[in-house]
Order: C-alpha cells, then structure tokens, then sequence
C-alpha cells in the first residue's frame, strides 16, 4: 500500500511539472490558431464525456440546422407567435425543438470581436475555431481583407470530415448558397464578400478564387452532394441575364458561367447530376436518379416566406428543400451531413421587422418538422442553434397573458404618456425623434411591414453579443451539449457523436476520451463526517467508501509530508 501511495505521489508530481511547464512564460502569449481551439475543445469534451455512462453511441447522420440571428428572444416572440395563429394565448405552446432533451448556451464572440459576425461565427459553428470579424474558413492567422494570409490558415470543416468518412453531404439555405455561413463549410476567404470575382481586388484575382469558384473546383465543394439556395448573380456572368429576373445580369468578370461549369463537370466525372431553377422543376427530380443537385432559385437570396410564391415557377420553400436533400442523401448506406439554414431571420431583424423575423423562425420549425419525419432519432444526431443574436427584446408593465406578441403594451408609457410596442429594438432604422407613436395596426400588410421602434439610429440594426441556444437530440446528445460552451466546440461535439474528423475510428472502439482527464484544477470537495471528525474528500470518489483516507494510517500522512516537500523542492526549481 505503501509503494503504491509513492507510485500515486510521482504521478502527481509529474502531473505538476507538466501544468507549470504549460503555463505561458512572461511575456508570451499563446497563437490561438486552429491547434489552440482543437485542444479547447477537447478539454470540454473530457470534461463532459467523463460523467457519460456509456459512449458506445454514434450518429450515423448530422443535421445541423441554424437560425442566422436567433437569440433567446427571438425563439420566445416565435413560440408565443406560433401559438397565438393556432388560436392559443401563445405563453403554453412549443415549438418542435423545445422537447430536445439536450439545451445548451454558445459563446459567439469572434477572435477580434465582442459582438459576433456571421461568416466568423459560421467559421466557429462549423470548423471548430474562432476566427477574426469578416473571414470565412480560416483561424486567426487569417486577416480581413489579406489574401495571402489565407494560405496557412485555412482550416477544414464538418463538410471535409464527413465527406472523408464517405457520406454523403448537403447545404439547404434561402441565402446566397455563398453567403457568409454556408460559406465555411466550403470555403476559405479573407473577405465573406468575395462571392464572386468582381469582388475580389484586382491584386489579389491570381491568387485567391472566389467563393463560388471554390465551391465548384475545390474539395470539399466540388463533391457536396446537394447544394440550394439563391445567389444566381454571382454564378453568372455580366453578359448573361438571369432566368427569372431577365433584366439583370450576372456580376461575374472572368466571363464564366460557373451553373454550366458545375453541370460539366459533374457530366466529365459521370454523375449523376441536375440543375434547377424554380419549384416546378424541382417537384419534378428523381432522386433515384440524381445524386447530385444544384438548385439555385433566386438572383440573390430567396424571398421571405410571407413574400415567397408557392406556384412552379416561384420558390421552394426551406421545408421543400430539407424534404428533397434527404431524399437524395438518405440512399448512402454510409449516412450523410445535412445543413439547413434560414438566413432571413437575420435580415429581417436588421430592418427591425419583427413579423418577418418570427415568421422566418417559424418557417425553421417546419423545416425541422420535415426532417423529423424523415429520419430515426436513435441513429441521427440532430442540432439546431443560432450563428449570433440580434438587439431584438419584448416587455412591458402587467401585460396579460395572450396579449398579442406584435401589438401594444397594456399601458403607456409613464414618462411621455404615450403607446409603445412590447417588441422593441437597441437600435436600427426603426428610430426617430421624437420617437414614432406606433398605431394599432388593422391590415396582414400593414402587420408584416411593421418596422418597431429602436433607440438608437442606425441603417441597420447590429447583432447582438450574448449566448445562443443550442438543443440537440440524438445520440449523445445530453451528454455533449450541456452547459455554456465556446461556439467552437460544437462541431468537434458533433464529430465525436458521429465518428468524424479526428474521431473517426471511435466507432471501431479506438476512443482517445477513455482516459480520466488530467487537469490543473483543484476537484471539488465535500466534507464528510467520520468517525474522527469531518474527512476532505473528492466529489469523484464520494460514493466509494472504500477510497475514503483512514485517519488512522501514519504511513499515509508520513508520505503525504514527504511528498509535499518535494513538490515544493521541485517547483522551487521549476519556477527559477
């Protein structure tokens, strides 16, 4: 017993010098590129997966699904909105991923932000590092604007991983298919405005590709399996004109049409492969007979929901595109990832308009409906969270239960005497001064094109900078996705559940989270009564009695004391 105790002593010694030696010497400070970010994340996964009883499940599908701008208020206007058009008083009724057994909170901000940015969140959210404000698809060795910085820092995201475990991948968004979060799953970029060449600085068009460009020549791109969304305008040149809106042209200066250069190559590679424009035409795919598919149904971001035309010729809804990308994804007996995206919460809350803000949420709820119906839970890893928030908040003075979400306070206010809404934003266009009497609004048109009052003047209302919500269900789920968490962990929580990236060979028992996790700080303690009064022990052994020191023991405190010292001695001599 005694040797053994010695042998626990050593062990803990080393265990010392191992954190001195870690800390960051005077003057130093650590690059937090995507190896500092990695190892973050694998201290969270530690530190969760050690309260797992059992690790053995995997997700062999991922849907990630992403609300552009849907903080917690958001989610709660949309929930009592929701409610309140089935006739309910809106307080009581749920939206489909409150029942997920899994909710956490996400830490947004950027490498050199407070605030979060889309395509630096989405970078986060999707390759597992911070990255700097406007980048996309690089950790922070990348610089705004710098395209030779984008060399050494780019980084690989759930798209790459899952492509390399051989799934099938998708990206569903009613954005630009190359706006600012779709983008880094695919692409790498010091600017989230390089969509097509026209944007790039004429310096830099040798050395860096656009993002449309690399989504259909580079890996991982060029072999996403599904790929919808708008942004026609920067697949196109300027000499073409758009299908549907035929009296624009496309922005592109290198005089490529990158829709026919994706359908060629995937006909050169001997795919099976469509393009589609409209609802009509993708009604009409087999996806027995496609597996590959380009769906790019607007000049640049699909129309709100409120504003979308059902017919054949207009636009699909994000329910419609979820519904047709599983069933062409679902045929890979290997599983596949899945992103789905409604962008346009964000924009709606950047013109401070609340009803198209909720109505947008809501129309991510009928994606997610879609996708439940289509999947197994036991084998699909499902996650639904927000890149940022927005300066959206709602309150008042007693208002009653059911009062309408969209419409005025009970009361008015006690300083002016005049009616204000219980929505409300920090800022945007919404503000004036004096500040605008909202009127009780009689009309749909008049409730939707609402803009709500803001106090502070801006074009644009800005994001917001506190934690997102992120519920998941599935395998794992309740273990991986508790707690408050940097936005960078999530993909590397999604990749442990579903054996990807650096965890692929989990699912053939090689699991590098079995060991107990080594770490600097103290464990927690409790104090228990025993026979000789009250014994310090560690949380983690509370329920062994077994394990609990014997006070009696005199060779232990002997040991104890030596072991001391020379933790002392050796740390005296680390620290000089």
């Amino acid at each position: 017993m005694f040797l053994g105790y010695w042998f626990h002593c050593l062990m803990g010694t080393i265990i010392l010098l191992k954190c001195i030696s870690a800390l960051p010497q005077s003057g130093q400070e650590k690059i937090q590129d995507h190896e500092y970010w990695y190892e973050q994340a694998r201290i969270a996964l530690r530190k969760r997966l050690q309260y797992a009883t059992d690790r053995r499940p995997h997700a062999k599908n991922v849907i990630l699904l992403v609300g552009d701008g849907m903080g917690v208020s958001t989610v709660t206007a949309a929930r009592i909105f929701g409610g309140q058009r089935m006739g309910k008083k809106g307080e009581e009724h749920e939206l489909a991923w409150d029942a997920f057994p899994a909710v956490g909170l996400a830490k947004t901000y950027n490498m050199n932000a407070q605030i979060g940015e889309s395509s630096a969140c989405a970078t986060a959210l999707m390759c597992g590092v911070k990255a700097n404000f406007e980048t996309v698809g690089l950790d922070t060795r990348g610089t705004l604007e710098n395209c030779y910085s984008s060399f050494a820092s780019r980084v690989s995201s759930l798209i790459d991983w899952a492509q390399e475990s051989g799934k099938s991948t998708g990206i569903v968004t009613n954005t630009r298919i190359t706006h600012a979060t779709p983008a880094a799953l695919y692409g790498h970029s010091p600017s989230r405005y390089w969509e097509d060449d026209s944007k790039v600085p004429p310096p830099s068009r040798k050395s860096c590709k656009d993002l449309a460009r690399q989504l259909i020549e580079n890996d991982p791109g060029r072999n996403i399996n599904v790929l919808m969304g708008g942004g026609r305008r920067h697949w196109l040149p300027k000499v073409a004109n758009d299908p549907e809106m035929t009296k624009e042209e496309g922005r592109r200066l290198d005089g490529r049409n990158l829709i026919d250069d994706w359908v060629r190559d995937k006909k050169k590679r001997g795919l099976k492969a469509e393009y589609v424009w409209n609802k009509g035409q993708l009604d009409q795919i087999n996806p027995n007979q496609v597996d590959y598919l380009l769906g790019l149904f607007a000049y640049s971001h699909m129309d709100f929901e409120v504003d979308r035309d059902p017919g054949p010729t207009g636009d699909p809804s994000l329910a419609d595109m979820t519904r047709s990308a599983l069933s062409i994804l679902q045929k890979n007996p290997k599983g596949f990832f899945l992103f789905v995206e409604s962008g346009r919460i964000d924009h709606a809350h950047h013109y401070n308009n609340a009803y198209r803000a909720l109505d947008e949420t809501l129309a991510l709820e009928t994606a997610l409906l879609a996708a439940l119906a289509l999947v197994n839970p036991t084998e699909t890893l499902l996650v639904l969270t927000a890149d940022h928030s927005h300066v959206f908040t709602f309150g008042g003075q007693a208002t009653p239960r059911g009062h309408p979400i969209l419409g005025l306070d009970n009361k008015v206010s006690d300083v002016d005497g005049q009616p204000y809404t219980t929505i409300l934003y920090t800022n945007g266009p919404g503000y004036s001064n004096p500040r605008s009497v909202p009127m009780n609004v009689t009309t749909p048109m008049e409730s939707k094109n609402q803009v709500f009052t803001s106090a502070v003047p801006r074009q644009w209302a800005t994001h917001s900078g506190e934690d997102v919500p992120v519920y998941a269900l599935g395998p794992l789920a309740t273990t991986l996705f508790a707690g408050t968490f940097d936005q960078s962990y999530i993909p590397h929580a999604i990749a442990y559940s579903a054996c990807l990236g650096e965890h692929r060979l989990r699912c053939q028992g090689l699991d590098n989270y079995t060991s107990p996790i080594t770490t600097c700080v103290a464990p927690e303690v409790s104090g228990v009564a025993s026979a000789n009064g009250p014994v310090v022990i560690a949380s983690s052994v509370m329920a062994d009695d077994s394990a609990r020191p014997k006070a009696s023991d005199a060779k232990i405190k002997s040991a104890e004391v030596i072991y001391l010292y020379y933790s002392v001695l050796l740390l005296k001599y680390a620290v000089t």
